[in-house]
């Protein structure tokens, strides 16, 4: 199996080509796949009321219909990145879809959001060789996980989210969930938002302050 598949379970691959896992200082929450008429103003709702900001990869399918929401995100305080124009698995895709793909994405968020993208992560995690050529070509970082909770599994609970999201948690380790259901199990966002409750409950209990990668 080529590096950039292996790169989302494998520190090494990952290293070998250069794509983050971690961040510098505390832990990073990061949602998916968004934005979502209900999921997201719910994740929305639970970070405020805890005063954590998080990462949102966005999908620009989604920010084209729902501008304002993704305009709301960036208006919290949280960090807007960039999760591709389609929800497509980039080792499909030709290289000039590819591109086009990342270019076409980058282009929604931005004009949605006012400010540019700087962080990129690939639907399921997987770069192509094109993929990963064309996000650094527009000066976009890549950045996967070191920890997530599977919120997208049908038959999973907030509480198994929440266990496996903070399974030895250590500063630097970046979270990964999802703040909508278009791509997962139907009404996976909503266990994502109760599980949310319980990690942010965790971090605090174990004085881990949170962070946007930088």
């Amino acid at each position: 199996m080529i590096p950039h598949l292996l790169a989302p379970h494998v520190p090494r691959a990952a290293d070998a080509l250069g794509i983050q896992r971690t961040v510098a200082g505390g832990v990073a929450l990061t949602f998916d796949d968004g934005p979502h008429p209900e999921g997201t103003p719910a994740v929305l709702a639970v970070l405020s009321e805890a005063g954590v900001k998080a990462t949102f990869f966005l999908v620009g399918e989604q920010v084209q219909r729902r501008p304002a929401l993704a305009a709301e995100i960036a208006g919290q305080g949280h960090l807007i990145a960039l999760h591709g124009y389609r929800h497509r698995p980039q080792p499909t895709m030709s290289q000039k879809a590819v591109q086009q793909d990342v270019e076409r994405g980058a282009v929604t968020v931005e004009s949605a959001v006012g400010t540019a993208v700087t962080w990129h992560r690939p639907p399921y995690g997987l770069y192509s060789p094109a993929g990963l050529d064309a996000v650094r070509e527009r000066s976009l970082r890549p950045l996967l996980w070191s920890r997530w909770g599977k919120d997208w599994r049908r038959l999973t609970t907030p509480a198994r989210i929440a266990s496996r999201a903070t399974a030895n948690l250590r500063p630097g380790d970046v979270i990964l969930l999802h703040d909508a259901d278009f791509y997962s199990s139907r009404g996976s966002h909503e266990r994502t938002v109760q599980a949310l409750a319980l990690i942010v409950r965790e971090l605090k209990r174990q004085k881990i302050g949170t962070v946007l990668p930088v």
